[in-house]
């Protein structure tokens, strides 16, 4: 048992803790405990006398003499128990000690017993025995709801409820349907493309190159082989890799590491939903992921609208309210003033000084755009935008654009202010590809290129021959973010990244 950072509470919890051994009640049993109805079956299939078995945790206790009252909660909602010292299957003195003085709110108990209503019709529980499942040796957080619906003593102080989140999911409901509807969207996106055939695979975490994307790994070392090697920072290449092989469709829900800052929209260990079909391009793919999100909205909401902040967005069928589609240097002119399609990096650096973007003093001109473009355009796009035909410089993956010089085939779906997805007619000439590397090497500080290396497997796939294709990364923790309205990112994650005290 741990003797650091005990309050009070815990002290008098553990002190009852082992009272409760000494009357020869075990407060962690070990049988199974089988439960007939939960809470919900309950309220949905009332019938008097109907004798019932449930389990769930304490939440509310009034005592009041030879009768008392708890309002135990399981997964599905809150049902009051009825406990009368007359038809309780203890001895008299066990029920004023076990009972009255043992029990607290937050442990976890079970209940035998039979319905009734109250003189109120509030369906209940007359329970004719109680059995200790968990004792609960801290205090929980006690949120209180008035008749107006006002809130107090929430458990609302961010850093707390992401270092604890089992209890954040206890005492919120709010964060706890939003968890729940995090599995129902993966749960609903893992059928509709399994339906259309497409495969879920797996790639590999520990990865000797963190190809298919520019970001700082997290880095380990593998005694047996003697190696340094990279949680993956993306599972793109490995993707590309299954192409060639023959499987022509395929997905996987990916956890990717970034050993870089965490903010509100990010975090170091995430999951991306890549997606990857042969024989199509970025023009199908904007189809493809109008319909997807539409699918989603309509199975989530049951609508084609929902309110995230003060905006309402729309996800009506793409055939009558298509996503708006503005090209990347549109976007830079309509949120500038400025046509940069044609400037030169020197000039560009004086136009960031003029409009305040910061910019550091040995970026080149691909990353100085991506500067501009994060800084003044990504907030102010609100209504679901394409971004479409980036720099070549951006997009060293993507395809030159077959009618547009220096611009490729790629887009980003921004939803109120936020990348949710990434696109391209993906790169299969392995020539122009190895060439693209080098070229994005130069780009980067001898740090950054030491951990950018080239994948050279990845090139040699290429040139056994990777179909024309399309691929699509969705960012998973956005995308719920958006569907339940959340404005941070740790309110969508089970478990956040949290700096250890």
């Amino acid at each position: 048992m741990r003797t650091w950072c005990l309050s009070e509470q815990n002290l008098i919890r553990i002190k009852k803790l082992k009272t409760l051994k000494q009357i020869n009640i075990n407060p962690y049993p070990s049988e199974e405990y089988t439960i007939t109805y939960n809470s919900k079956e309950i309220r949905n299939n009332y019938k008097k006398k109907k004798k019932v078995i449930l389990a769930g945790r304490i939440i509310r206790i009034r005592r009041m003499g030879k009768a008392s009252f708890i309002e135990l909660k399981d997964k599905y909602g809150i049902i009051q128990i009825y406990i009368s010292i007359n038809n309780f299957n203890y001895e008299k003195k066990i029920y004023n000690l076990f009972f009255k003085k043992l029990l607290d709110i937050g442990d976890i108990i079970g209940i035998k017993g039979y319905l009734f209503k109250t003189k109120k019709k509030q369906i209940s529980v007359f329970a004719k025995k109680i059995k200790l499942l968990s004792k609960c040796l801290h205090t929980l957080p006690n949120v209180k709801i008035d008749k107006s619906g006002n809130t107090f003593d929430s458990f609302s102080k961010n850093e707390k409820r992401h270092r604890i989140k089992y209890v954040d999911f206890l005492v919120n409901e709010e964060i706890k349907h939003v968890i729940l509807t995090r599995i129902q969207i993966i749960t609903f996106i893992r059928n509709y493309l399994n339906e259309r055939n497409y495969l879920e695979v797996e790639t590999p975490i520990l990865q000797a190159i963190p190809g298919g994307a520019i970001a700082r790994p997290f880095i380990t070392y593998h005694n047996t082989l003697k190696s340094t090697f990279y949680l993956r920072i993306s599972n793109e290449l490995y993707l590309k890799k299954l192409l060639v092989g023959g499987l022509e469709k395929v997905y996987e829900f990916s956890r990717n590491f970034r050993n870089e800052g965490i903010d509100k929209k990010h975090n170091p260990e995430f999951t991306i939903l890549e997606l990857y079909i042969s024989y199509k391009d970025y023009y199908w793919m904007m189809k493809f992921t109008e319909k997807f999100l539409n699918k989603i909205c309509c199975n989530i909401y049951q609508c084609f609208t929902f309110k995230v902040g003060k905006q309402d967005i729309n996800f009506l069928s793409p055939f009558i309210d298509p996503f708006q589609q503005i090209t990347f240097f549109e976007a830079l002119q309509i949120y500038t003033g400025f046509d940069l399609s044609d400037t030169r990096e020197p000039e560009i650096i004086k136009i960031c000084a003029e409009i305040n973007v910061k910019i550091d003093k040995n970026m080149k001109k691909g990353q100085i755009l991506d500067q501009i473009f994060s800084q003044k355009c990504e907030k102010k796009i609100i209504k679901p935008t394409f971004i479409i035909d980036f720099p070549i410089e951006m997009s060293p993956l993507a395809k030159k654009h077959r009618f547009k010089n220096g611009v490729s085939e790629r887009f980003e779906l921004i939803i109120n202010g936020v990348e949710i997805a990434n696109s391209y007619s993906e790169l299969n000439d392995p020539i122009d590809q190895f060439k693209r590397f080098k070229q994005q090497i130069k780009l980067y500080n001898k740090i950054e290129a030491e951990n950018m290396l080239i994948d050279k497997d990845f090139l040699l796939s290429l040139e056994y021959g990777m179909p024309p294709c399309t691929g699509i990364g969705f960012g998973i923790d956005r995308l719920i973010m958006l569907f339940t309205n959340q404005r941070n990112i740790n309110d969508v994650l089970f478990f956040p990244t949290i700096k250890i005290l």
